[in-house]
Order: C-alpha cells, then sequence, then structure tokens
C-alpha cells in the first residue's frame, strides 16, 4: 500500500518557509517599514548635500539678507541721526561679544566716519581693507585672523540723508548655521516625521489590509465550502480588491467545467443504465425462452447488440480524455482510406460504394503547408482517434444511404467531409444530431446513438469544428480545422 505523500495539516512540510513569512500582511508592513526608512534616509542624505551645497553657493546671499534685516531694525533720534538699533536686537550683544571674530556691523555716515558698530569689533573692522569703505550697495571680502570673511553694505535712506550699514562675518560661522544646526534641527524633524510615519500611517496601513483582505477570507471559505454535493457554488466578486478579481474569474471558470462535466458525466450515467436496462430484460426473456428449447439466435442478436453499446460507450469516455491523445503530424487521405477498406465489407453488404476524392491534391500549389506531394494531407492530429472518427461518420452515412448510392470522403487542405445521398435530416433535427444516444429515423441498425457523439468529442479535442449540412440530396458532415 502507498502511503499518503500528503502533510498533516498541522505540520510544515520540511524545509517549507514558515507560513507567517508568506503572509500578505506580513510582507506588505515589511515593505512599508523598509519603505519609510529609506525614505527617512534619501531625505536627509539630500538635505544635508543641498545645505552644504548652499552654505557655498549662497554665502552672499545670506549675508545680504542679515544685513538688510539688521538694517531696518536701526532707531533714529528726532533729529534723524541713529542711535542705535531696537531693543530687541541689542539683547543679543552678548554674542558679538563672544563672536568677535566672526561676526560684527557697522553703521557708517556719507563720509565713511563711523556711526555705530557691534561691541569689541575695532579690530575686526580694522582687517576689512578699503574695499569695506567704498560707500556703495553690494558685497565684500576680506581676510581676518586666517579666516575669509564676506560681507555686504546697504543704503539706509533716512530723512534725505543716506547711511550705510555693513554686516560681515566668516565662512565657517554661516555653515555652522546652515549645516550643523540645519542638521540638528532637520534631524529631530526627521525623527518626529519617521515616528509619525511608522504610528500613524503604520495603523492606517494595517487596518486598510486587514479591510481589504477580509473580503479574500471570505472567498476563502465560499470555495472551501463547495462540494460535489453543491458545484453549482460560485465565488463572489463584489468586494474582492480588483488585482484579485482575474483570479477568482478564472476559479469559477474552472467550477464552471467542473460542473458541466459533473453534469454531463451524470446524465450519461443515467442513459447508459437506461439503455443498457432494455436489453439486459431482452437477454432474460431470451435465456427463459430457451429455457423451453426456444430463442437462441434472438440471444445472440441481443449480445451483440449490446456489446456494442458498451464497446461505444468505452470509446466515448476515452475521446473525452483529453490526455488519451498523442498529437503528430498525420496524412488525413491515408486514414481515409484505411477507414474506407475497413468498411468495404460493411459498404457491400448495404450495396453502398465509399470514395475518397482528394480535391485539394487536384488544385493545391507547392505553397499549400496542407498539402504534401502524392496527394498526401497532413493535419497534426492523433491517427487513432482520426481513424475512429472517419469510421463512426463513415458508419453513419451507410446506414442512411439507400442500396446503389455512393458515399464519398473530400479531403481539401484544411476541410473534410463525408457525404451520402440518403434522405437526409430535417432542419429541427441537425441540432440534435450530435447527442448522446440520438438515432436518425432512417437508421437501418439497432445502433446505441454515440457515434456522432464521440465525432463530436474527438474533433473539440483536436479543436475542429463538425457540423451538418444539407445536401440535395443527402447530408454531409463537415470537420474543419480552426
Amino acid at each position: 500500500m502507498l502511503e499518503d505523500s500528503r502533510a498533516p495539516a498541522d505540520r510544515a512540510p520540511s524545509g517549507a518557509t514558515p507560513g507567517w513569512m508568506n503572509s500578505l500582511t506580513v510582507k506588505v508592513m515589511a515593505a512599508y517599514l523598509a519603505g519609510v526608512v529609506l525614505t527617512v534616509a534619501t531625505l536627509v542624505l539630500v538635505f544635508d548635500g543641498v545645505a552644504r551645497w548652499r552654505g557655498t553657493r549662497y554665502f552672499d546671499e545670506d549675508i545680504s539678507e542679515f544685513a538688510e534685516e539688521l538694517a531696518e531694525k536701526l532707531v533714529f533720534d528726532a533729529d534723524g541721526t541713529p542711535i542705535g538699533l531696537n531693543a530687541r536686537v541689542r539683547q543679543y550683544d552678548w554674542m558679538y561679544v563672544r563672536l568677535k571674530d566672526d561676526l560684527a556691523y557697522r553703521l557708517l555716515d556719507a563720509s565713511g566716519r563711523v556711526v555705530l558698530a557691534s561691541p569689541e569689533s575695532d579690530a575686526f573692522w580694522a582687517a576689512s581693507g578699503p574695499g569695506a569703505r567704498r560707500l556703495k550697495q553690494g558685497n565684500f571680502s576680506f581676510t581676518y585672523a586666517g579666516q575669509s570673511m564676506r560681507g555686504a553694505t546697504e543704503v539706509v535712506r533716512h530723512d534725505g540723508r543716506a547711511w550705510y550699514f555693513q554686516q560681515a562675518g566668516s565662512a565657517r560661522l554661516f555653515e555652522l548655521f546652515d549645516v550643523e544646526f540645519a542638521m540638528l534641527f532637520m534631524s529631530k524633524g526627521m525623527g518626529l516625521f519617521a515616528l509619525t510615519l511608522l504610528l500613524v500611517f503604520g495603523v492606517c496601513a494595517y487596518l486598510t489590509l486587514r479591510r481589504v483582505l477580509q473580503p479574500l477570507h471570505e472567498v476563502s471559505a465560499s470555495a472551501a465550502a463547495i462540494s460535489p454535493r453543491s458545484v453549482h457554488g460560485r465565488l463572489q466578486i463584489d468586494r474582492v480588491p480588483t488585482e484579485i478579481v482575474p483570479l477568482v474569474e478564472s476559479f469559477n471558470r474552472a467550477l464552471d467545467r467542473l460542473e458541466r462535466g459533473y453534469r454531463v458525466q451524470q446524465e450519461f450515467l443515467a442513459t447508459a443504465a437506461h439503455e443498457l436496462k432494455t436489453p439486459l430484460a431482452l437477454i432474460r426473456a431470451q435465456v427463459e425462452l430457451m429455457a423451453s428449447g426456444k430463442g437462441p439466435d434472438m440471444l445472440l442478436q441481443d449480445v451483440e447488440h449490446m456489446t456494442r453499446q458498451v464497446q461505444q460507450l468505452l470509446l466515448l469516455a476515452e475521446a473525452s480524455e483529453a490526455q488519451n491523445y498523442v498529437f503528430a503530424p498525420t496524412d488525413v487521405v491515408a486514414a481515409a482510406h484505411e477507414a474506407v477498406d475497413y468498411l468495404t465489407r460493411m459498404s457491400t453488404a448495404r450495396g453502398v460504394d465509399l470514395d475518397v476524392v482528394v480535391g485539394a491534391a487536384d488544385r493545391a500549389d507547392a505553397s499549400d503547408p496542407a498539402s504534401a506531394p502524392g496527394g498526401a494531407v497532413m493535419w497534426d492530429a492523433d491517427r487513432g482517434a482520426l481513424f475512429t472518427l472517419l469510421k463512426n461518420l463513415l458508419e453513419n452515412a451507410i446506414q442512411h444511404a439507400p442500396a446503389g448510392s455512393l458515399v464519398s470522403v473530400e479531403i481539401e487542405g484544411d476541410r473534410l467531409s463525408v457525404r451520402d445521398r440518403g434522405p437526409g435530416v430535417s432542419p429541427h433535427q441537425l441540432s440534435r444530431m450530435f447527442a448522446r444516444f440520438w438515432r436518425g429515423a432512417h437508421r437501418r441498425d439497432h445502433g446505441a446513438g454515440l457515434g456522432l457523439a464521440i465525432c463530436q468529442e474527438i474533433a473539440e479535442a483536436h479543436g475542429w469544428t463538425l457540423s451538418a449540412q444539407p445536401e440535395d440530396p443527402g447530408l454531409r458532415m463537415v470537420v474543419a480545422k480552426a
């Protein structure tokens, strides 16, 4: 006895990935966390690069803006003479004392005389040189205590007089303000941003995932409830995420095929049981007659009929399974001749002539891929199934053809047909011809009514179409490649 290879439900197979690692929620939350970390790191790097680049690129603009802002804070007396900066700015005089080698300001009159200056800035301004003495708005530079200094002059007009406010500072000081302090505040801001992102958006992401995955849990429960007793059930896609809808629809289509196959099987079994019940009843009656010494010939006839029914049932079951087919390039003309030879005795007994007409071979050119030299017509097919299809079509035609008439197999490239010259079929019966166990009104044997159903299964397995076309006289059964 073979051991059950399925792993227990409560134990993962050896080497399998733990279930929580395959969780969509875990993967999305991990991706979200990685995104937060990468976003914060990228912002830090970008901000740091921009701040350092800005510290060197916009030094002159910074010092000019600083000078302009302080110039607006000048306080004048009643005579229009500047007496200092306002009280709000003066409270920061300690900063100029502490940073006397890096930061200073002063106010000049129109003659270049110093009117106001930051505390302890004499040495600082003494090193500024003649460039700082130019009484015009703009930037200037100089070196003091081994440090590069940049300054700006801002013109202040008050009561018709011009005053020149100058602000200067070292490059290292402004780099400290632009980069170090900026990085300090940025790091705090990024930390707060990351914490907010993790908490607020993390909770939102988790709740959203729960809401999004809830329909999937419902669909999973619905799928688990489907059984052979409820194959009509289908999964609902009303609340399923759009990305999952194709998967659910594919599953529903698979259920459609499963239900169709299940229904066909049930119908087939019921019909087969009904069809076999009658011959069995007849055989029983014949056996009872034989007990009284009557009817051995009729018993053999019933057994033969029942044997044919069983053989047709087996053929139909085999034709319904796609895995039973082996496709290969097959000569349709050779298969047709083989079927004709096989049925020669039957056609002779019925007084019917058989013929194979290769129309494509007479008119085909060398560019036709379906035709080959010597009248061969090659199709990609299962040789045994093709033979069965042709044999059943010919048998059906022979059964309906009148004595002295012709049944022909006509082959043209991607199309073959079997035509008889019999009474034909009424239009309302054309759609019923391929139904299982259907028998024509003019049939002269006691067949099971499965021949054309088998042909239909074979055609569908090959991707061909099988149809019936009325002729005058007779009927044409057409097999065409898609």
